[in-house]
C-alpha cells in the first residue's frame, strides 16, 4: 500500500509517463515550425489574401490585388514576398 492508504495506483504501463502527455503547454515540443517571416509563420502568415494584411489588399482589389501591379510583388513568387521567403522564411529548427 502507498503512503495514502491507496492500492489501485495502476500499473506503469498503463499510465505512462507525464512526459509523454500533448497539452496546449507541451503542443509544439520537438517538431519543426515556419519561421517568424515564412509563409506559414506569425508575421508572413498576415501578408497571406487570408491574413490581417493580405485580406484587407484583397477586399480593396484593383492594384492591391494578389494579382494586381502592386499585390503580385508580395506573393512567395513576387519580388518582394519571394525575398523575404528565400532569405527570412523557412522552417526553424526543432523546439527542443
Amino acid at each position: 500500500m502507498s503512503a495514502h492508504n491507496s492500492s489501485n495506483t495502476g500499473s506503469k504501463t498503463s499510465t505512462g509517463m507525464a512526459s509523454q502527455e500533448k497539452t496546449p503547454a507541451t503542443a509544439g515540443i520537438g517538431e519543426d515550425k515556419p519561421k517568424m517571416f515564412d509563409a506559414q509563420g506569425s508575421i508572413g502568415k498576415q501578408f497571406t489574401e487570408e491574413g490581417a494584411i493580405g485580406g484587407t489588399a484583397q477586399k480593396i482589389g484593383g492594384p492591391l490585388d494578389k494579382e494586381g501591379m502592386v499585390g503580385k510583388q508580395f506573393t512567395t513568387e513576387g519580388s518582394v514576398g519571394g525575398s523575404v521567403q528565400s532569405k527570412l522564411g523557412g522552417q526553424s529548427g526543432r523546439s527542443n
